[in-house]
């Protein structure tokens, strides 16, 4: 697969499948549905492309609005697809495991996908009709996108969150669904990776980590890929508030001590560098690993921008006051030695270095 269209790119299940993409070096041509629809631009966004994906979509709003808005949507994009030349090989619907009930959200995901199987048929393209769980994941909108996105967001603004009603719920890291419409992951392998879980058992399992995290930074247990990917979404909306995270320094005749990383579980692994005056290292981001920098010694600038957005946050970090700063995922990130003496510099991260698996892509910030 060499290129990709894609609706609904600005919107939280759009953004996590352009950073799936841009990781494995895939453009992305963003296609805009509704108002701003134009059937030329349309056109021309598809023609060419691998693989059609159709992500954007009406969430909430009244009944005639959502199911109104998501068949119009897929009408819009159906009139596009027939006129590509050449047409996708494949075109990937963004669906709902509620497309099977009677719900006006369910109503509309299952007309929508009747109108773009159709469509593809007449052009001779695979449709993947996925049917998404639950989705969380980093920066989703709270009181909008995902329960997730509204407990971590309560829990990191000081918030008491408060259940109405208690259920279980299947949920999926929106990166695990990305992956899927891109066709990195089979659709019937998303089980696998989908984690079943009561609200009220969410809750629980976001408090301990907002708790745990809060202690000066320490690591909850995040040996499990759910749980890490939890661990990733909380840091997100706690961002940028609480960074530098202050190291207490203990200091006698003998010099100093101070801990740089308290884990309570899962892999890890510790590096060390030293940085000659005026140069920069990293300009790069991770999906899913978390990861600390430490200045020791001398004076640093850390930088940090989230992927397709202009906004850089910058710190100024130095030795004699010891911080850290965990990265965010899906941030690009640097450190700059700013100071005249060398840099020396620790680096954390929650998983052992594989060279096949690095989850390290070079991006400038």
């Amino acid at each position: 697969m060499t290129s990709v269209s894609l609706t609904g790119a600005n919107g939280f299940l759009g953004w996590h499948t352009r950073c799936a993409a841009h990781a494995q070096g895939i453009p992305v041509t963003t296609i805009a549905v509704g108002d701003g629809f134009n059937l030329a631009a349309a056109t021309g966004a598809i023609s060419g492309t691998d693989r059609l994906i159709h992500v954007a979509g009406v969430n909430r709003a009244s009944d005639e609005e959502v199911v109104g808005g998501n068949v119009r949507f897929a009408e819009q994009l159906a009139s596009a697809l027939e006129q590509a030349a050449p047409a996708p090989s494949v075109v990937v619907f963004a669906n709902s495991i509620q497309a099977d009930n009677d719900s006006a959200y369910g109503t509309a995901k299952r007309v929508a996908a009747d109108i773009l199987r159709s469509a593809a048929e007449r052009v001779g393209a695979t449709f993947v009709d996925l049917r998404l769980p639950n989705l969380f994941g980093e920066h989703g909108r709270p009181f909008y996108n995902s329960v997730v996105a509204t407990f971590s967001h309560l829990l990191a603004t000081g918030g008491r969150p408060v259940i109405d009603q208690d259920r279980e719920l299947s949920l999926l890291h929106a990166q695990n669904a990305a992956d899927a419409l891109l066709g990195f992951v089979e659709a019937d392998q998303l089980s696998d990776l989908e984690e079943r879980e009561t609200v009220t058992g969410l809750l629980a399992r976001l408090g301990d980590i907002a708790s745990v995290y809060s202690r000066g930074g320490e690591i909850p247990d995040i040996a499990h890929p759910f749980e890490r990917d939890l661990f990733n979404t909380y840091r997100a909306a706690a961002f940028p508030e609480g960074t530098p995270i202050s190291l207490q320094r203990h200091a006698d005749n003998r010099g100093s001590f101070f801990e740089i990383v308290r884990s309570q579980g899962g892999a890890g692994q510790s590096s060390f560098s030293t940085t000659v005056s005026g140069v920069t290292r990293g300009d790069h981001y991770h999906r899913r690993k978390v990861e600390r920098f430490t200045v020791l010694s001398g004076e640093a600038t850390i930088k940090l921008r989230k992927l397709f957005s202009t906004q850089v946050h910058e710190f100024r970090v130095v030795g004699e006051s010891p911080a850290s700063i965990d990265m965010p995922t899906m941030w690009a990130h640097n450190i700059t030695n700013v100071g005249e003496a060398d840099l020396y510099t620790s680096f954390w991260s929650n998983e052992l270095f594989d060279p096949e698996r690095p989850d390290t892509i070079a991006e400038p910030v």
